[in-house]
């Protein structure tokens, strides 16, 4: 034993990509979303606690997006927190650790909830208006949809209405048009589906980047139905312009009366990292309360319900009393939702951090725990904005700050504590890259140099996962695998590569859509694997 010792430190310490596998995987844990609030949830996530025990694990990693709002339940009794000390309770009895969630930096909506405005914000540049009966209106940027590009030989275009039948190829129309840098556009199309065994899209691409990213939501069967896609054209001044579908396997799709236009002050942020700047035709700059109202716009993360944010809505008016005919240029910044409603924080309005102070307080007092997980994620949209801009960083340096914060506000509220984060924006092999990735704006490399090295990587890069997990075993980093992951990953290949690394200390059964019927099963596999290999 003391031999096997010695020769595992000299090949750390040794350049040589030679590892000694760790004897178990100490950290086993079920990954959980649940709702506190609901007497029936804590009872299904009690069956899930004793399955896993039973099966050996030995922490559930819990997540709750009222995790970001305790302090305001929307004046419900006190069953959330007797609910909460139902599940420590329960975890004691099973000896299993609580491994609470916060810092959702990515899927931000839970936080924004107290203030849809710290959203972060793309800008709009001198938008024309024209004053009219008391509100000033966009002089839109309007285009036809007359002229296609090129078409896919799967699309038939009859009568207006580009059908699609799906075949397991591509099924899509594509124009190109001229757009106005730093201006917000709308695209409105009805669809009809029947039986469409794929994912209709509308993608606007310019150059290599993809300017919108809000999926469609169209049902595989559905009746003519209006969908919305909204982009900012940032530097660029040609679009192309996609409507249709990437590898559908069967079914049609129908598209018809499809709209294209500028629209202006559509989810429009109002904070000081996002000022609105009104201008006349002279170039002086009007003053709101004075030369026209106070504006917001009043859907803008609130539909339906705060943090929430639609992608299109009819944009609000800005009123004013300027005479009819006077001309102006507004600026603004305005939110762009990705995929699903996914909208992100500024980490650059001192505002936030102190939101995240309050979360981590909170969920302290709440749980008490020895170990909380940081969700940096999947951070789509970041260093758009007037607060972003003036600090002068690249976004990578912007995240490694942010990470430090958010350290520090751990090591000051729980100390002692052990912090985890996912990999993916910390990760060359991943999300930390230098350009193009969804509405971030600049080089996301070196971010990881804001982790501690204490700092517990959680990995979900399962295609470079061994490239991935070496780069932060090299830092230092201890490393817990995300496997399962709704099926889509092979827990053997996961396991094989966990025994290459020196720092790794566990695995995480990953369900986002919380499926637990392989529970036991993918438990087995790890032992098995372990047992095998002592």
């Amino acid at each position: 034993m003391i031999f096997r010792r010695l020769a595992c430190a000299v090949m750390l310490l040794s350049a040589h990509p030679i590892f000694c596998a760790a004897a178990e995987l100490k950290e086993r844990w079920v990954y959980i979303a649940t709702n506190h609030q609901v007497d029936s949830a804590i009872d299904d996530l009690e069956k899930i606690m004793r399955r896993a025990a039973a099966a050996g694990y030995t922490g559930i990693q819990l997540n709750d997006s009222k995790f970001a709002k305790l302090d305001d339940l929307g004046g419900m009794d006190d069953r959330y927190f007797k609910n909460v000390e139902r599940v420590k309770k329960l975890a004691k009895e099973l000896n299993l650790e609580l491994i609470p969630g916060l810092f959702s930096i990515g899927y931000s909506n839970d936080l924004l909830w107290h203030n849809p405005n710290l959203a972060e914000g793309l800008p709009v540049i001198d938008a024309p208006f024209e004053v009219k009966n008391g509100a000033a209106h966009l002089v839109p940027d309007e285009r036809a949809f007359t002229k296609i590009n090129f078409k896919d030989d799967n699309v038939a275009v009859e009568d207006g209405v580009w059908k699609m039948t799906a075949n397991g190829g591509n099924a899509r129309v594509n124009f190109k048009f001229k757009v106005v840098p730093h201006r917000e556009y709308h695209i409105s199309v009805k669809i009809k589906t029947d039986n469409f065994q794929g994912e209709p899209h509308i993608v606007i691409l310019a150059g290599n980047r993809s300017l919108a990213h809000a999926n469609l939501g169209v049902k595989r069967t559905q009746d003519w139905t209006e969908h919305h896609q909204v982009f900012n054209s940032q530097e660029f001044s040609d679009v192309n312009i996609y409507f249709g579908s990437w590898g559908a396997k069967s079914g049609t799709a129908q598209w018809k009366d499809a709209k294209f236009e500028e629209v202006g002050l559509l989810n429009a942020l109002r904070r000081d990292g996002c000022p609105l700047k009104v201008v006349n035709e002279k170039g002086d700059e009007l003053v709101e309360r004075k030369d026209f109202e106070p504006f917001a716009d009043p859907l803008m993360g609130a539909k339906p319900w705060k943090g929430s944010y639609d992608v299109y809505h009819t944009p609000p008016l800005l009123k004013t009393k300027l005479p009819d005919g006077t001309k102006l240029k507004i600026s603004y910044y305005h939110v762009l939702t990705v995929y699903d409603g996914q909208v992100m924080l500024c980490p650059s309005e001192p505002q936030v951090l102190e939101l995240l102070k309050k979360q981590a307080a909170l969920v302290h007092k709440a749980f008490g725990a020895s170990k909380y997980f940081m969700h940096f994620d999947e951070i789509r949209c970041m260093n758009q904005c007037a607060a972003c801009q003036k600090r002068s960083m690249q976004p990578g340096a912007m995240l490694a700050v942010l990470a430090k914060q958010c350290a520090q506000i751990l090591h000051d509220t729980a100390p002692g504590a052990t912090i985890y984060t996912w990999n993916d924006m910390f990760d060359p092999f991943h999300n930390a890259v230098k350009k193009d990735y969804y509405l971030v704006n600049g080089d996301l490399s070196g971010s990881w140099e804001g982790l501690e090295k204490e700092t517990v990587i959680v990995e979900w890069n399962y295609e470079k996962r061994d490239e991935s997990m070496d780069f932060f075993a090299k830092l230092g980093h201890p490393i817990v695998a995300a496997g399962y992951y709704d099926g889509s990953h092979d827990t053997h290949k996961w396991l094989a590569s966990l025994k290459k690394i020196p720092t790794a200390r566990g695995i995480m059964y990953t369900t986002w859509e919380h499926k637990f019927g392989e529970l036991e099963n993918f438990m087995k596999t790890v032992q098995e694997s372990y047992s095998a290999g002592k």
